[in-house]
């Protein structure tokens, strides 16, 4: 392969990295990690159907550059994000005698992400690591911006640390693996990216839906090139989450809601955020933020990728109760990242209760 041309970089006040984006680009793994780092050995973290699917391929291409390489396996699922599931992999690094300067390896999905970067950002107070997700929804969002984490028994990434990686990596070649359903729930976020931020991200969208639902790989890499360069323009101006990251919310406050009050695993964490960002839309109405044209775009870009525009089965009060708890409240209010236009998003913490209520109804909660 010729030499690897990042798509993008993130840029913060404690780091610099590259995002790379490139069909094949999973074996220059090891030219890398030998260019960017001092590490001598690499602790490759995966899950048991990605390790099995592109672990050999990680493992070859880190030691033909004279890096000594382990696959570190961990249970499917988000049971494996947990203290104890970091303990086991922290039982790991002491065995092998891991030193600081030795690399670990995310190669999966938003789990094994969340995971690896926490036992990274912890273990002998941090190591190098590096994200090569291997999922579409992590391609588009847990990769990028250097948030790491493990659940807790009373609420999800309660225990975690911002720790930015080394540089990430994203081969569409991997998604080729990917169950239909899994692969669907990524076009959330990147949807989420052009209704924030990228009107040309949003066209490009409503144009190549049949290529890039087929997998294409040349489409693939040019939606996903332009879906991080959003991500990182706003990490790269809010790190930590204070302000402008929070844009990054859109449909998150209803979509998290969703997901609590439907009990985790019914819906799948980018259909939930796909039916809050059409919620979001409809309070953008309501309020006179946003007009029909753009609320109706919503709707189809969400369709046309075949995610829900609605839910089953949940109660307005349990969905409203669950945003209760949403991460963006301040002093008891509820803030809501809306659109103010295409492009425009805006927080507000004037919605009104009756306006929640006719948008969730809009979405089959009701």
């Amino acid at each position: 392969m010729a030499t690897l041309r990042p798509s993008c970089e993130v840029v913060t006040g404690a780091a610099r990295y590259p995002i790379y984006v490139e069909p094949g680009c999973l074996d220059s793994l090891g030219a890398l990690l030998a260019e960017r780092s001092q590490a001598r050995r690499a602790f490759i973290v995966s899950d048991e159907v990605v390790a099995q699917a592109w672990g050999p391929r990680a493992l070859e291409s880190c030691r033909t550059h004279g890096l000594m390489a382990e696959l570190l396996t961990i249970p499917v699922g988000e049971e494996a994000k947990s203290l104890d599931g970091a303990a086991k992999l922290y039982d790991a690094l002491v065995e092998a005698r891991a030193e600081r300067r030795d690399v670990i390896v995310a190669l999966g999905g938003g789990v094994v992400g969340d995971l690896a970067g926490f036992v990274a950002a912890t273990y002998l107070r941090g190591v190098p690591f590096v994200q090569v997700p291997t999922s579409l929804l992590a391609m588009a969002d847990a990769a990028i911006g250097g948030k790491t984490g493990v659940n807790h028994t009373r609420g999800k990434n309660l225990i975690g640390a911002f720790y930015q990686p080394l540089f990430v990596l994203e081969d569409p070649d991997t998604l080729a693996t990917m169950p239909a359903r899994e692969f669907r729930e990524g076009w959330a976020e990147i949807i989420k990216h052009g209704l924030i931020r990228d009107a040309d991200l949003t066209e490009q969208l409503a144009e190549d839906i049949q290529a890039l639902q087929a997998r294409d790989p040349a489409a693939l890499t040019a939606i996903l090139s332009a879906s991080a360069a959003v991500k990182a323009t706003i990490v790269s101006a809010d790190e930590r989450e204070s302000d402008g990251r929070m844009w990054l919310n859109y449909g998150h406050t209803v979509g998290h809601a969703i997901e609590a009050a439907a009990g985790y695993g019914r819906y799948l964490h980018g259909e939930a955020v796909a039916v809050g960002m059409l919620a979001a839309a409809t309070v953008g109405e309501r309020m006179g933020l946003l007009n029909s044209t753009a609320v109706a775009l919503h709707f189809d870009l969400v369709e046309a990728y075949g995610l829900p525009t609605e839910v089953d089965g949940l109660a307005t009060d349990a969905v409203m109760e669950a945003m209760t708890l949403d991460k963006k409240a301040q002093a008891g209010t509820q803030r809501w990242v809306l659109l103010e236009g295409l492009g425009n998003p805006v927080v507000r913490k004037d919605v009104p209760a009756d306006v929640v209520t006719e948008a969730l109804a809009e979405v089959g909660i009701d």
